[in-house]
């Protein structure tokens, strides 16, 4: 469970681990290239399993430790989630997932207030959906 929560021990780095997974995602991603209904269920998976696993890790080291970062893993894969393979629109979904992530704007704070490992997921989902729609709508504007 340790090894899930924390992804792989990530989550035990002493600086900034959200962010480390967050990027090691990303760079996964981008030579994973994962197509449509595997990276829906890649999300999927993470998000149910993450609450699970959340919601045990948060018995172990309190509520929302900065060792669980499985959260960031489904909230990053969401922000990049049918994003095209482009450098600048990965950077961007990346800086913008962290600041959805970290100051928590338009009810994402309220999310974390869900019981057990619900709060923890919920709020990195809602961070990725704003990020990801966010980097979509763009790409309209520029096309």
């Amino acid at each position: 469970m340790k090894l899930l929560a924390s992804v792989i021990f990530i989550g035990y780095l002493p600086f900034f681990p959200g962010t480390w997974v967050s990027i090691l995602l990303s760079i996964w991603i981008w030579f994973w290239e994962p197509s449509f209904p595997w990276f829906l269920i890649f999300i999927l998976v993470f998000f149910f399993a993450g609450v699970k696993i959340s919601g045990l890790a948060e018995r172990i080291w309190g509520h929302d430790s900065q060792k669980i970062v499985i959260d960031e893993l489904m909230g990053m894969s969401v922000t990049l989630f049918l994003l095209p393979k482009n450098i600048l629109f990965y950077a961007l979904g990346f800086i913008l997932f962290r600041f959805f992530d970290i100051v928590k704007p338009l009810f994402i704070r309220k999310l974390e207030t869900l019981p057990d490992g619900w709060g923890v997921m919920a709020d990195d989902l809602l961070a990725g959906i704003y990020a990801n729609s966010a980097v979509q709508i763009l790409i309209f504007i520029l096309r």
